[in-house]
């Protein structure tokens, strides 16, 4: 007699989404809806009720909460505290960060926050502070922070490679590409933008975002705030916290700034790293539609290096090459590794459905997004004040 040897179906997350702009339309709706096994999107917050009708007509009914299309709120509050809700994902604009993940946390909901966590480490100790009071609590509720190029698949066995090395001699990180707004005109997601949010929630977002770039640039660095100086912090940000948490990953924290060009639309930066060699990080937005996204690390005998296109068009692959060779006998070998068609991003919603479901721990913590913070802090005072 035949016997049922299924195991039982995955537990179905119920996730609210805070935050119904650019990134949520083309990447993580998308992708949740991909993962309708892992993940069932239940409720949705925004400013604006366009974007908010908007992005819900295009999500079908939860057969898991309330057998209706997610439910909408401008309220961040009433998303965080839903019995429809097991998780929260936050891809609102940078400067709510810190306070819809405390919500979350404080209402008992697991977190993904999108990169950067938080615009200075005030903000970031207020949502680890948040975490270790749930867990004192006993109260379900932990963070993991959305710094998805961490999480694809060959990055992780670069890392490898690169702790395999005898002495490394050079790594560069390199981020300059074109505007984002031309590879999502192209992918086919039908993303809009809205304006429909009042006077009042412009200039609420206008404080805050003064607020907290003079308290992390002035307070926590010592650096004036200047037109300038915001720019950089935001584009450090927004653009660099991808690179810079890369590298801290494959390569650990540097030392020091020891040059650096903060200028736009392209920067760079050159750090010393304790074991002796140095970093070349170089980043910016330019008009060439192209995406140069990589991370590269030199031996005596080996050259690693992780390739990445444009995470607003799906299924792009992230490609390992690996490059090694002996002068003496003239032999050079180039291997390139391609491990899945899985973008990024679908790959770290698939740990934060392990994270939530089962338990597991996160490596892209609070904890860890505060060395992102330094990083920056480094890279400004050197710009500020020079060669010490």
């Amino acid at each position: 007699m035949a016997t049922n040897s299924s195991s039982p179906a995955p537990r179905v997350l119920k996730i609210g989404i805070i935050g119904c702009g650019e990134v949520s339309q083309v990447v993580h709706i998308p992708a949740l809806l991909f993962l309708r096994a892992k993940f069932q999107i239940t409720y949705l917050c925004d400013v604006s009720a366009a974007a908010l009708q908007h992005c819900a007509a295009g999500i079908p009914a939860s057969p898991i909460a309330t057998g209706l299309p997610p439910r909408t709120t401008r309220d961040p509050a009433e998303l965080c505290g839903s019995p429809d809700v097991d998780a929260v994902l936050i891809a609102s604009s940078d400067e709510y960060h810190a306070d819809h993940a405390v919500a979350a946390l404080r209402a008992g909901k697991h977190v993904l926050v999108e990169k950067p966590l938080a615009l200075c480490k005030r903000d970031i100790e207020r949502i680890m502070a948040a975490e270790e009071e749930a867990l004192q609590g006993g109260v379900p509720g932990r963070v993991m922070v959305g710094y998805m190029r961490r999480y694809a698949a060959v990055f992780e066995d670069a890392v490898k490679e690169i702790g395999g090395m005898d002495k490394i001699v050079y790594a560069r990180v390199r981020d300059i590409i074109g505007q984002n707004a031309t590879f999502v005109s192209q992918s086919a997601t039908f993303s809009k933008k809205f304006t429909d949010f009042s006077a009042g929630d412009s200039a609420d977002k206008t404080a805050r975002a003064h607020e907290q770039v003079r308290i992390g640039l002035e307070d926590e660095c010592g650096v004036p705030v200047t037109e300038d100086s915001t720019r950089m912090w935001r584009m450090l940000g927004g653009l660099g916290s991808h690179d810079l948490s890369l590298m801290r990953e494959a390569l650990g924290m540097p030392e020091k700034v020891v040059g650096a060009a903060l200028l736009t639309p392209v920067w760079n930066v050159l750090f010393k790293h304790p074991k002796g060699f140095t970093i070349s990080y170089e980043s910016g937005v330019i008009n060439v539609p192209q995406f140069d996204a990589h991370l590269e690390v030199y031996s005596a005998d080996k050259i690693v290096r992780v390739e990445y296109d444009t995470p607003y068009v799906r299924a792009l692959p992230v490609t390992l090459h690996i490059t090694e060779g002996n002068a003496e006998e003239g032999v050079l070998r180039q291997t390139s590794i391609r491990k899945t068609y899985e973008d990024p991003y679908t790959l770290e919603l698939k740990k934060f459905w392990e994270f939530v479901a089962e338990g597991k721990p996160a490596k892209t913590t609070p904890k860890d997004a505060l060395q992102d913070l330094d990083l920056f802090g480094m890279i400004m005072r050197f710009g500020s004040e020079g060669r010490k």
